[in-house]
Order: C-alpha cells, then sequence, then structure tokens
C-alpha cells in the first residue's frame, strides 16, 4: 500500500483530530520511508501548526504537512558549461542502475547538443564495461575504457582529456559500488574525485549518487555513506514511479542537505526526466 493510500485510510479511521490522530500519522510517515526522528519533529511541527491555524479539515492538513515536507526537497539544475571540460561522476552501490542512468544521461544532454563521452571506470564488473560499450555504440557516443581491473582514475583522466582533446563537453564517468568493503570503495572513490576534480574546468564537476528509489531507508544509509566519503552534489533517483514510498528524498533533504537532478522511471533512453519537486509530493500524496 502507497503513503497516499495509508493516508487515506488513516483520515477515514479519525473522524477528528485527536492526540490517536497524530501519533498514527507519525506511524504512517514511517511506513513511508521518512525517519523515525523525523517523522516525530514533521508531525510535532504539524500538530502545533493545526491548533494555531485551527486547521481540522483532512486536505488542509494534507496540504500543511505537503509544504512542510517539500521544504527540504531541493532541485538542482546541472547544466554543463560550453567549451569547458565538465564532469559528472556518477556513484552508488551495484544493482541500483548507475550504468543505464550514465547511458540515460548520454542522451539527454546529447539531444542538447553537448557532446559526451562515457568513461567506464567501473572496471571490477566486466558486465559493467561491456554495457556502457553497448550503450555506447547504440547512441553512437564514445566510450574510453580500459581493461578490467585497472585503475578506475586512469579511465576518468583519459576520458577527461579526450573531452578538452575535443574542445569541451561532459564526462560522464560510471563506478563501482561495492559496499560490502567500505573502506577499499572510499579509498578508491576518493583518487577518483581527486583526479576528476583536477581535470574537470573550476565550477564544472559533479558527483551524483544514483539511488534506488523502491529501497526506502537504505537509500538514506547509502547517501550517508557516500556524502561521507567524497561529498555528492545531487542525487538520481532510479527506478522511481509514483507507487514509490519516496519519503527517503525528504529525509536525505533534511539532514544531508542534498537537492535531486533527474529522476529515471523505466528502462528506456527516455526514461529520464528533471525533478519536479511539486509533482514529486503530488505522487507522494496521491494527489
Amino acid at each position: 500500500m502507497s503513503f497516499a493510500e495509508k493516508l487515506k485510510a488513516l483520515f477515514g479511521r479519525h473522524s477528528a483530530v485527536s492526540e490517536d490522530f497524530f501519533d498514527d500519522l507519525t506511524d504512517t510517515l514511517i511506513e513511508g520511508d521518512i525517519g523515525a526522528k523525523m517523522a516525530v519533529e514533521l508531525v510535532d511541527a504539524l500538530h502545533v501548526r493545526c491548533r494555531k491555524e485551527k486547521i481540522t479539515e483532512s486536505q488542509a492538513i494534507t496540504a500543511a504537512l505537503s509544504s512542510m515536507m517539500q521544504e527540504y526537497v531541493e532541485v538542482l539544475p546541472l547544466e554543463p558549461e560550453a567549451g569547458k571540460v565538465n564532469l559528472y561522476l556518477l556513484l552508488g552501490v551495484n544493482g541500483v542502475g548507475k550504468t543505464t542512468t550514465v547511458a540515460k544521461l548520454a542522451r539527454w544532454y546529447g539531444q542538447r547538443k553537448i557532446p559526451v563521452v562515457m568513461a567506464a571506470a567501473d572496471t571490477f564488473r566486466a558486465a559493467a564495461i561491456d554495457q556502457l560499450d553497448a550503450h555506447g555504440t547504440r547512441l553512437g557516443m564514445r566510450v574510453v575504457k580500459h581493461q578490467m581491473g585497472s585503475d578506475p582514475a586512469s579511465v576518468v583522466f583519459d576520458a577527461a582529456a579526450a573531452c578538452a582533446a575535443q574542445g569541451g563537453g561532459l564526462v560522464l564517468a560510471d563506478t563501482a559500488g561495492r559496499l560490502h568493503n567500505k573502506e577499499h570503495l572510499v579509498n578508491e572513490l576518493k583518487k577518483i574525485d581527486r583526479i576528476a576534480s583536477s581535470k574537470a574546468d573550476a565550477g564544472c564537476y559533479k558527483k551524483l549518487l544514483v539511488l534506488d528509489a523502491t529501497t526506502g531507508q537504505n537509500a538514506v544509509r547509502q547517501a550517508e555513506v557516500f556524502h561521507e566519503a567524497v561529498g555528492v552534489d545531487a542525487l538520481v533517483l532510479a527506478k522511481y514511479d509514483s507507487t514509490a514510498k519516496g519519503g527517503e528524498v525528504v529525509t536525505i533533504g533534511k539532514e544531508l542537505h542534498i537537492p535531486v537532478a533527474f529522476v529515471c522511471t523505466g528502462e528506456h533512453y527516455e526514461d529520464i526526466s528533471i525533478m519536479d519537486r511539486e509533482r514529486y509530493m503530488a505522487d507522494f500524496f496521491g494527489h
């Protein structure tokens, strides 16, 4: 059951706004992947607001809660600078759809006449290199790749050099996401981060964390790990549709202040769009 359906059922059970109603609302928010601490804070603030403004109708309560949550959801437009080396490093655990997201972004920016170079910097999985290479062939875009097991930072280095040689554009770099060995992953990412930062033009380097929108609070923990390791500039939500709970984006926005850049809704190249927070909250509340 989606958060919107649970919210509707909650209003159906409570004929009046009471302490029990707000307790149940807290539980419903937690089930919608809002963290427990944040759910309590939100409902306490909502309770005060409802008393102060004498809000009792379900629609008005929902609208107040939605506006409070929307404040924490920031959007970051990502527009590469023409004639410069722009570099977007795609981060995320294995299985979230990073490689496919790289291809979707490549098509997105390619359609906007931005020269794209894809970098197969997940050198620990032959399948990831082959997959990105296949995407490059289908999209008619350059893919810089090395042999499996080679230094991923050197792939990013070469891709940035290729971008500079063609007069600028955008490097989209895939990376490994082996969180079971966190220390090794962190050290590897820090090295890639140093190289990427040195090769991109000033202000043209961004680190994008790809999150599986269906994983709930796991997504929050992943954001914490990657943000602590190298810093995250923006999120890309993969596997998102209106049935996803979605509360984790609000929690990440409030606790880590990381905005959202793109939302991916399917497997096809065109299934990507700029984050629309009004639409996102409308989906969350079932409007």
